[in-house]
This record gives C-alpha cells, sequence and structure tokens, in this order.
C-alpha cells in the first residue's frame, strides 16, 4: 500500500453500521482525558480528591507519556514494598510485552517480585524491548498491565482500572489502605477518579453485567475492593478455576484482608494469561526472534461474563483459536454521538451509582474520538513521522486506521536507517547469517520494519552516542568495542549508567531489595553481555539464537584488542558499503582472535587491517589479521581483510576442532599467504575474493580438511591454492587464474579433492602436483594456461577425472620424473601441444579420455615413459595421434584413434611398446608408422581408411604385427621399405585401394599365415632389390597378379597358398630368380594373355590403376622414354613399320592405350590421364612429425 494513502474513515464507519451483527454500543465517555496516562497515574496517587474532568486534547505523544508514568509508578512501588510486610503487600511490576505484530496476543506481568531480569533493569529493558515490535497485522491486539496488591479497607468502593496504553501501570500498594480509610465518606466522589479503559478500544469489548450498562463494574456492595487487570489470551485456554492455578496463592494471601468481606453477588476471578508464542511473527512471513519469558498470572475480580471479549473465561473460552481471542469480525464500532453533538444516550451504557461513573455529554466529539475517526490521514502520517518505534508499535495496537499508519514503510525506513544506517533492510533469517534485500524483493510487507524488528536487540558501538538518550528507545551505545565486549559494564562508569536509564516505559521491572535508587542499585549497575546471552539461551534453542548482538558503526577502531570466547555477532553499521566503513587495526597482536567458546560468533561487514612495523619479523610471526584457534566455530562474513606482515598469513584457521565459516570476505594485498588452514582445522568457505597476495592465495597443510566453495583466487604473486605436508580439503566451483605459479599446487602426500573449479590463464600451468602428491580433480575446467594445464611428476599420483583441459599455451596434461596418476574421462582439446605427454619413466593411466583438434599432436610418450593408455578416442589432432619414441614402452589398448592430419599411431627412434585391440582410421598418412629402430608389438587393431596406407614400417623400423584387420586404405596395407624388417603373423590384409604388402627399396620381413586378399593392385609386391620370407600365407581374391617380384628383388616363397588372382598367381620380372618352396599356386585367372591373345590393348584391362605384368616395348620412331611402355598389341596394330626394341618382361601399363604418345591408339577408346609410373605405385609420404620438432 503506497504511503499515507488510507480508506476514509468516515467511508469506513459508514460500512460498520450496516453491519448490524458486529455492532456493540459504546459506553458513556468517562470523564477526563483517557488518553493523558499521566491523568491516570496522578489518580492513584490522590484518590481523596473529586473526580478530575479534562477535555485536553489526545495526542499520540501519550504513548511515550505513558512509558514515563509507568517508570515513576514502578519506583514508587520499591519504595512502599520495602516498608510493608512481604505477606501482606507486593510490589507490581509491568513488563512491556507487546509485539510488533498487532495479531499476535501477549501477557502482562502481574503482582509479585520478579527475578532474573529484576536483577539488572539494562537488561531487562533490553529484555522488553525486544518484545514490543510486531504490529503489522490489522488484527491489533492491546497488551494491557495491571496490579493490585496489598490490604483495603472494608468500607472502600475504590476501582482501579489500567490505562490502554501498555506501557503504563498502576498500582495499590500496600500503604493505600490509610488513604481510602480516609474517603470512607466521599465514596461517589472518589470512584469518580478511576481510570478507566479507553471505550473506543476496539481490541476489547468489555462485558457488562447486562445489557452493556456499564463497561467496568465494582460491585454493588460498599465493601469490596475491586481491581481490574485486561490481559489479552494466548495460545493456551486460562484457568478457570482459582484454586486450581499454581500462581494464585501468593495473591490469596496477599489480600486476605479485603477478601473477607467480598459478597458472592459480585464473584472475582483469577486469570491466568497463557505462555506466548517464542517468536516475533510479522504477518505471515517466517521470522526469527528471541523467545519470551513466562509470563505471569493475571489477576482480576471482574464478574465473569460469557460475552466478555477482553477476558476469555467461562465457557467461550475453550473454543477461542489459539493465539487470537477477539472478535472474528472485527469492525469500527459506530459512532454513537449524533451530528448535532448531543451523545446517542439510548446506546452508550451509564456508569452505575455504586462506581460513581457519570455519563459524558457535550456539544461534539471528544479529543479521542476527533484523533481516531475525523482527522485526516495525511495528518496523522506527519504526526507519527515524529515518533520513535516503540510509540508506533504501541499506536498500532490502539485501532485498524492507526494500525495501517504506524506500519507505513516510509516511516519504518527513516526509523532503521536513523539507528542502524544501512541503505538496504538487513535480515537476520537464519543462524549467524545476516543478508541484505532489497525492499521490492523482500516477502514481508514492511521489510524495514521486519529488519528493525530482528535487530533490535543488539547493542551499539557508536563514538560520541554513549550518552545520548531518548526517551521511548531502548538501545545502548558504547564509545569502544571492548566495553561492549567486556563481561560487565563498568559499574559506576558512564557507560553502566547509560546501560541502566533504559526507557522505563518499556521496561519496568525491578528488583524489590537493593534497587532503590531509580532500578540502577549495587545489585544491577552493571550486567555482562554473555549475562545477556544466558538469558535468551536459557529460553531459546541455540539453532535460532547466535548470542549477543554488537554493530559497530562507521569508524576506524585501532588498538581494540578482540579476544572472542563467546558467541557474541560484532556487525558493522554504516551506508553505503558498509566493510569499507568499519575498520579494525592493530600493530601487534591479532586483531581478531577466536578461541574455544566461540561457537556461534559472528563477524561481519567489517575491514579488519594487520600492520605491524616494516622492521619487525619475529614478534608478530604467531600473530594474524585473523586468528582462529581450535575448537570454535566462528562465522566470518563481507568482511575486509589485509595484512602487511611478511611472516604471517592474513587469515590463519588452526588446531583441532576449528570448524569456521568465512564467506563474502575479500582477502587480498596481503604480504605472505592470504588464508592459511592447518593443524587438522576444518571450515567453510565460500564466495571469497582472494588475490593478489604475495605468496599463495590459501594454504592447506598437516591434515587440514577444508571445505572451499565457489572463491575467486586469482593475480597472486605465487600459486593460487598451495595443499603440502598431507593437506586435505574439498574445493569446488572456485575460480583460480592469473597466478604466476600454478593455479593449484599439491606436494608431499598432499590429497585434496578439487571438483568443478576453473583453473586458467596460469602464468606457469594449471594444476602441479610433484614430490609424491596426490588429489583428486575432478569436473574441472583447465585452460589458457601459459605452461601445461596439468602436471605430475616425482612420484606423484593423483586422479585427474572428467576434467575440460583445453587452449593451453602448451600441453594439456604433462607426466614427467616417474610421475603416476589416473587420467581418465577427461576432455582434452586445443592445446598448443601434445594432449598429453609422458616422458621420464613416468606410468599414467590414461583411459576414456578425448584427445582432439590438438595443435600439435594427440598423446606423445617419450623419454622412457611408459604408461597404460586404453580406450581413449585420439582424433583430428594436427600431427600424430600418438607419439611412442625413445625407448619409451606404453600399452595402448582399445583407443579409437582417427581422422588426425598425419599419422594415427608414429613410433620412431627405438620407441616401443604395445598396440592392441586398437581401432585406427581415417588419417591423411598411414594409421601406423614404425622407423628407426622401433620395435612395437602391433596385435588385433582395426587399421584402416589411411590415405597413405595402413602400416609404413621403414628406415630400419622393426616390429611384431600379429592378428590385425587392415583394410580399405587408399595405398598399400603395409608398407615395408628401406631396410625395415617387421614380423606380420596372421593378419587379415585386404580390400585395399592399392597393394595387400608392398616391400621395396631393401625391405626385408617375415610374413607368415596372413590372409591377403580382394585389393586392387598385387597381394604382395616385392621390388628394388628386397628380399621377404612369405610362409603358409593365403593370397587370393586380387584385382591383380597374387605375387609380383621385380626390379632385381627376390624373395623366399614357402607354402603358400596363391589362388584366384586376376592377373595370375606369381609373376616374376625378367631376371628375378625368388627360391620357392611346397607353394600351392591355382585356379588364378590369366586376363593378360588373354587379352594377347585376343589382340587387345593391355591398358583395356589394366586401366592406370594396376601394372599387368608382360612384355613392353618401345618406339624409336615415336620418341618414346624409358618411363613409356608399349603393349604387343600396339606395338603390332599402332606402331607397326616402327622402329621398336624389346625392354623386358615386367608390370607396366601400356601408354599408347593410355593415349600418351603422338599418335593415337588403334586399339582404345578414348585418351585417359597418364600417372606416369611404371614400376611401382605411388610413394608412400612418410610423418613430417620430425620436420616440425
Amino acid at each position: 500500500m503506497p504511503s499515507a494513502s488510507f480508506t476514509s474513515s468516515r467511508t469506513y464507519v459508514r460500512r460498520s453500521r450496516r453491519k448490524g451483527a458486529n455492532r456493540i454500543a459504546m459506553p458513556n465517555r468517562p470523564t477526563g482525558n483517557i488518553m493523558d496516562p499521566m491523568l491516570q497515574q496522578s489518580v492513584h496517587a490522590q484518590q481523596n480528591n473529586t473526580a478530575a474532568t479534562s477535555t485536553a486534547s489526545a495526542t499520540v505523544a501519550a504513548a511515550s507519556a505513558a512509558a514515563a508514568a509507568a517508570a515513576s509508578a514502578g519506583s514508587s512501588n520499591n519504595s512502599n514494598s520495602s516498608n510493608n510486610n512481604n505477606n501482606n503487600a507486593a510490589p507490581s511490576s509491568s513488563n512491556a510485552t507487546e509485539y510488533f505484530d498487532s495479531g499476535q496476543s501477549t501477557s502482562s506481568a502481574a503482582a509479585g517480585s520478579s527475578t532474573g531480569l529484576n536483577q539488572n533493569p539494562c537488561m531487562s529493558n533490553i529484555y522488553n524491548s525486544v518484545q514490543i515490535m510486531d504490529t503489522s497485522d490489522s488484527n491489533s491486539t492491546l497488551a494491557s498491565t495491571s496490579s493490585a496488591a496489598g490490604p483495603s479497607s472494608s468500607n472502600s468502593n475504590s476501582i482501579t482500572c489500567n490505562s490502554n496504553f501498555p506501557s503504563t501501570s498502576a498500582a495499590s500498594q500496600g500503604n493505600s489502605s490509610n488513604t481510602s480509610s480516609n474517603s470512607s465518606g466521599n465514596s461517589s466522589s472518589s470512584s469518580a477518579s478511576c481510570c478507566h479503559q479507553s471505550p473506543y478500544d476496539l481490541r476489547r469489548k468489555i462485558s457488562a453485567v447486562s445489557n452493556h450498562d456499564q463497561w467496568c463494574s465494582s460491585g454493588s456492595s460498599t465493601g469490596q475492593s475491586v481491581a481490574i487487570m485486561v490481559g489479552p489470551s494466548s495460545s493456551s485456554p486460562p484457568l478457570l478455576n482459582p484454586s486450581n492455578s499454581p500462581a494464585c496463592s501468593s495473591s490469596a494471601s496477599s489480600a486476605s484482608n479485603s477478601s473477607s468481606t467480598s459478597s458472592s453477588s459480585s464473584p472475582s476471578a483469577i486469570v491466568q494469561a497463557p505462555s506466548t508464542s517464542a517468536t516475533f511473527p510479522v504477518s505471515n512471513a517466517p521470522t526469527t526472534g528471541a523467545t519470551l519469558a513466562q509470563p505471569p498470572n493475571v489477576h482480576s475480580s471482574v464478574p465473569q461474563q460469557q460475552h466478555c471479549g477482553a477476558l476469555p473465561v467461562g465457557g467461550a473460552a475453550a473454543v477461542i483459536e489459539e493465539n487470537n481471542y477477539m472478535l472474528p469480525a472485527r469492525k469500527r464500532s459506530r459512532r454513537l454521538y449524533t451530528q448535532s453533538g448531543e451523545t446517542d444516550t439510548a446506546a452508550v451504557p451509564s456508569m452505575d451509582a455504586g462506581s460513581g461513573g457519570s455519563a459524558a455529554s457535550g456539544a461534539g466529539p471528544t479529543a479521542a474520538q476527533y484523533l481516531q475517526y475525523e482527522l485526516a490521514d495525511e495528518v496523522l502520517l506527519a504526526i507519527f513521522s515524529y515518533l520513535l518505534e516503540q510509540d508506533l508499535c504501541r499506536l498500532a495496537l490502539v485501532c485498524k486506521r492507526f494500525n495501517t499508519i504506524a506500519n507505513d514503510t516510509e516511516l519504518w525506513k527513516r526509523l532503521f536507517q536513523s539507528v542502524f544506517e544501512y541503505d538496504l533492510p538487513l535480515f537476520n533469517p537464519e543462524l549467524c547469517k545476516f543478508v541484505f534485500e532489497k525492499p521490492e524483493e523482500s516477502e514481508y510487507a514492511n521489510p524495514w520494519k521486519e529488519s528493525f524488528r530482528q535487530l533490535y536487540r543488539g547493542v551499539h558501538v557508536r563514538p560520541g552516542y554513549q550518552d545520548r538518550r531518548q526517551p521511548g528507545r531502548s538501545i545502548v551505545f558504547f564509545n569502544t568495542i571492548q566495553a561492549a565486549l567486556e563481561p560487565a559494564f563498568a559499574a559506576g562508569s558512564n557507560a553502566g549508567a547509560g546501560a541502566g536509564n533504559l526507557s522505563a516505559g518499556l521496561s519496568n521491572t525491578t528488583s524489590s531489595t537493593g534497587t532503590g535508587n531509580g532500578g540502577v542499585g549495587a545489585g544491577g549497575g552493571g550486567a555482562s553481555v554473555n549475562a545477556l546471552a544466558n538469558i535468551y539461551e536459557e529460553n531459546v534453542p541455540p539453532a535460532e539464537h547466535p548470542g549477543p548482538l554488537i554493530f559497530l558503526h562507521a569508524g576506524h577502531y585501532k588498538g581494540e584488542y578482540l579476544f572472542i570466547d563467546s558467541d557474541v555477532a560484532l556487525v558493522g553499521a554504516a551506508p553505503g558499503n558498509v566493510a569499507e566503513s568499519v575498520v579494525l587495526e592493530r600493530e601487534a597482536g591479532s586483531t581478531v582472535m577466536f578461541v574455544e567458546g566461540a561457537k556461534y560468533a559472528y563477524v561481519g561487514y567489517l575491514t579488519l587491517k594487520f600492520s605491524p612495523e616494516v622492521t619487525s619479523t619475529v614478534s608478530h610471526h604467531k600473530h594474524y589479521c585473523l586468528d582462529i584457534g581450535e575448537n570454535c566455530s566462528p562465522t566470518v562474513d563481507n568482511c575486509i581483510i589485509r595484512s602487511t606482515s611478511v611472516v604471517g598469513a592474513a587469515v590463519c584457521v588452526g588446531g583441532v576442532s576449528a570448524n569456521p565459516v568465512i564467506r563474502n570476505c575479500d582477502i587480498s594485498d596481503c604480504e605472505n599467504v592470504g588464508l592459511y588452514v592447518t593443524d587438522y582445522a576444518q571450515g567453510t568457505y565460500e564466495h571469497n575474493e582472494i588475490s593478489r597476495n604475495a605468496l599463495a592465495g590459501i594454504w592447506v597443510k598437516n591434515f587440514a580438511s577444508p571445505i572451499m566453495r565457489e572463491n575467486h583466487i586469482h593475480h597472486g604473486r605465487d600459486v593460487g591454492i598451495f595443499t603440502f605436508e598431507n593437506g586435505m580439503g574439498y574445493f569446488e566451483k572456485n575460480d583460480i587464474h592469473n597466478n604466476r605459479i600454478a593455479g593449484f599446487e599439491v606436494k608431499a602426500g598432499a590429497n585434496p579433492t578439487v571438483v568443478k573449479c576453473e583453473i586458467h590463464h596460469g602464468q606457469t600451468g594449471g594444476i602441479y602436483v610433484h614430490e609424491n602428491g596426490l588429489g583428486q580433480f575432478i569436473e574441472n575446467r583447465i585452460h589458457s594456461n601459459n605452461f601445461a594445464g596439468v602436471w605430475i611428476t616425482s612420484n606423484s599420483n593423483p586422479t585427474i577425472r572428467k576434467n575440460e583441459i583445453y587452449n593451453g599455451h602448451q600441453g594439456g596434461v604433462y607426466i614427467f620424473g616417474e610421475g603416476r596418476g589416473l587420467i581418465e574421462h577427461n576432455n582434452i582439446y586445443g592445446n598448443a601441444l601434445a594432449g598429453i605427454q609422458i616422458r621420464t619413466n613416468s606410468d599414467p593411466i590414461v583411459r576414456h579420455n578425448k584427445i582432439h583438434h590438438g595443435q600439435h599432436g594427440g598423446i606423445y610418450v617419450h623419454e622412457k615413459g611408459q604408461g597404460l593408455i586404453e580406450e581413449n578416442e585420439v582424433y583430428s589432432n594436427t600431427l600424430a595421434g600418438v607419439w611412442i619414441t625413445t625407448g619409451s614402452t606404453p600399452v595402448l589398448r582399445r583407443n579409437r584413434i582417427h581422422s588426425g592430419k598425419q599419422v594415427g599411431v608414429y613410433f620412431y627412434d627405438n620407441g616401443h611398446g604395445k598396440l592392441e585391440d586398437n581401432d585406427i582410421f581415417n588419417h591423411l598418412y598411414s594409421g601406423v608408422q614404425i622407423r628407426t629402430g622401433s620395435n612395437p608389438v602391433i596385435r588385433g587393431n582395426k587399421i584402416w581408411g589411411g590415405q597413405n596406407g595402413g602400416v609404413l614400417v621403414y628406415n630400419g623400423g622393426l616390429g611384431l604385427l600379429e592378428q590385425n584387420e587392415i583394410f580399405d586404405n587408399a595405398m598399400a596395407g603395409v608398407w615395408i621399405k628401406t631396410d625395415s624388417n617387421p614380423t606380420l603373423k596372421r593378419n587379415k590384409i585386404y580390400d585395399g585401394r592399392d597393394g595387400g604388402i608392398c616391400i621395396f627399396n631393401g625391405g626385408k620381413g617375415i610374413l607368415e599365415e596372413n590372409d591377403i586378399f580382394r585389393n586392387t593392385q598385387a597381394g604382395v609386391l616385392i621390388s628394388t632389390q628386397s628380399h621377404p620370407i612369405l610362409r603358409r600365407n593365403r593370397i587370393y581374391d586380387g584385382q591383380a597378379a597374387g605375387v609380383e617380384i621385380t626390379n632385381n628383388a627376390t624373395a623366399t616363397l614357402e607354402h603358400n597358398q596363391i589362388f584366384k588372382n586376376k592377373f595370375g598367381g606369381l609373376c616374376l620380372a625378367s631376371g628375378v630368380q625368388p627360391i620357392t618352396r611346397g607353394n600351392n599356386i591355382f585356379n588364378n585367372e590369366d586376363e593378360v594373355e588373354k587379352a594377347v591373345s585376343s589382340g587387345q590393348c593391355l591398358y583395356k584391362i589394366s586401366s592406370y590403376t594396376s601394372f599387368p605384368m608382360h612384355d613392353f616395348y618401345r618406339c624409336q620412331t615415336c620418341n618414346t622414354t624409358d618411363r613409356n611402355a608399349i603393349c604387343v598389341n600396339c606395338i603390332k596394330n599402332c606402331h607397326a613399320g616402327h622402329d621398336v626394341e624389346f625392354i623386358r618382361h615386367d608390370r607396366f601399363f601400356c601408354d599408347c592405350g593410355a593415349g600418351t604418345l603422338s599418335n593415337q591408339c588403334q586399339l582404345q577408346g578414348e585418351p585417359t590421364q597418364d600417372t606416369d609410373t611404371l614400376y611401382d605405385s605411388a610413394a608412400p609420404m612418410e610423418s613430417h612429425t620430425l620436420m616440425v620438432n
């Protein structure tokens, strides 16, 4: 609802007139101004005088005056009680037990001596002032307190009634009997001076004897003393039988003299007000708060009526809902005065003669009526703007209209900011948590008021405000933090006086002994903050209350020694950036130290500085800006922490059971470590900014195990997080970047768990694990580091799992120096060097990773590197998918290595190892290359789709190729050349787009028990001085010859089966003499001889893709060269009569038929492209990896 915009009171009254069922006849207006509590107080002091008729204007300031009146009443009660026997007179006291919500019913203090809180007025005032703030509900209930005790004369007809204002109390003391005895002859006039409840207080509908003829009755007999105390109902029904009430015995004994003369015509009842709720609900929103003390009993001698709304007694009380005893439809009562100003006497009950009441008459509405019904809303809002919080709370209990205006948001915003100075409401939603919330996003109807209510119990440290006191406000100020934290409030000092002189209107509780000087005496002059905590802790579970609350206002607090061993809460209070405005600084010793006992301590919205002298390097080496010791668990929230100490961390958490919560803090620009957790300490560290520290942002060592979530750790001049010497911990969703060394370093047995962190732009590496380091690194994003994303060395054995490791300026994962580790399920891509590099006797397990799109290779194993590399997908890398070199012996199993821009797996320079059950396909070069002394075992792999062949063994390469499937390669399935000598056993080499196995340039090798079939060229081509051994192979279904030996090569062929080949089984060029033994050559098709016999050009059967072996010639007339060959039929037909010569019997295709000569072939159709290749198929491409290196 907008401020100062309310429904018209006239309209509201007219609406209520139509609700006949809810109309309640209003009584006569009592004589005098009932809004003036001072007048009510004087009534009790002057019972011999006649009724005072007061027509002074009722203003809102009466609420504050009521508080002052209650204070004076409490003082007189105490002084009188010391002069009387305790058995005959009991001092009365009134606790301000109102709420901030008028919908909550409250209890009133009864007669009797109060204990606990009464021992210290400072604490009782603070305690009681917390309870006034809950008036946001429109169904308001007014808490009214009263007590009557002591003997009274039998002929006294005096009536004692309380005002409607909560903090006003009046008591009939033991010595009042002397006064009443002198006024027995003037009973009617003395009874007229009684103070009444306001007839316009619509929260209570006081029942009358009959037909609403009276609203406050003293009975018909003159020998009866009547005391009325009106108290609200609570969550439990009242005690109907006075004798069953455990609290009625003292009242019965103190009133024994007067009760003997009571008659049965005017029964009296003792009603016990039940306990109130343990919290302060505002509207329907959840809140937190302190538990209220158990309310005292309420004694009343009002006749019990079944229709009474104020006192829920009789049968009606059993059906009243919990915490709500008021009428179900509470409407504003009709105005019972006419427009001409005459009172409607027919509907207004009058006081009977026995009570001395007189009908109110006049020409117009009284001041109270005008204030409640006639005054404009805007004027009321302007008046209310001059009031403090307690007055607004009281006014909100008067009526719905006051409730609405008194809960105006702007009023409470002004009050809130005048006390706490915050720009936004600050809430305390749970234990050790204070959060700002935008008003428009709050769940509360009035967030400023709700914040005020939650924080009102706190005391304040605000230099210069200690001696400032405002009537109606129970807020304590101190000049220093130490004064607020001391075990006692320095009795006799200004602080003690300020604490003792709280508003008496809110808390009137005093002790019957030792407090005769206005409530501050030797017995209650000082109280500690811990004592206040004990008051709360006796009634509230620790889960709901952190302890004493201290607000530190803007200023530079230098030299304060904060040694915290209790559950105190220190909260900065200032406009704008709160933490920057409240600074705590020390030059020696720790700025703030938490020790055992600080279980629920809280420090928030402060700047903590530790600035030792620059020349000192010893005296403060054990001191820190923030020091948290063993067996404590404080919360540090939204603080700025700075330290210039070069020998100690800014924050140190150490010791068994040290378990703090540090969140939303800024730990930056420190000359040593930012946060140091050690010696089995734990703790939760969330949403902190840790940056620009000289050493590591965080140190964790010696079995410490913190939980660190969503911290921002960056631009450190050393490592970001350093765990060492068996440090542990759980690190989740931290952003670690731009640190000079690694983002995360693990050393010397440390074993952290790092989950979902982002580690990037490190000036060296991302994660560095060394010297037997361990650790679990799971689901992190590691990228854009200058060196490797992950370094593992010197016998370290971490687990790197499900991480994104990409865009490193060097490699992705670098394992060296006998490093180990489990590298699994990672996505490694886009790195400048190898995705994973293993060297110098390192032996990791690399499995289930995706290693792709690297600017270099995928996996690089060198310098005697080892490791188990299995079930990875390695693809689309610029260089080789896997390199194995320089004595390395890794094992690669069940990997998919594909789509590389060079080689799939590259063994060179004595690279060894095992390549088993891998799927290697679609590389621009060969699937596997073996060279320069490398001797791997390649077993059970599928090698296919290579653009330069399946396996290339060259330059002295070795290796065992066993049980592999090599198929569908663009060139030969296996190339063996340049003095290489591999062993091929039981392989299937098929469907090649070139030959099956090509051996040339001095190549050797042993080919045993292989199946070589369906290849486009020869199943086995042996050329250029090569000499392999072929045993027990099956060579069949080839599109050319089974075995071709040419160009001065030779071979040993033993027990091979060669069959169903298109151009023949064994084709030998001129001068070739192989060693053959036991071969079975059968069922081969002799397509060459058939073509020659039919007079066809051989090009017709070979095209330029295959090379049938036959006689070929050269034509001197046509100027053919050594690279040209002409088949025998073209010599006879196309070159008849030319100068021709026989060259040799060898493999070729006819250049005449191909159309490359000057004369067109007469036996062939359209000319086709010439590959200019005579002897061999295209030479394989060797890897350029070494050139790149």
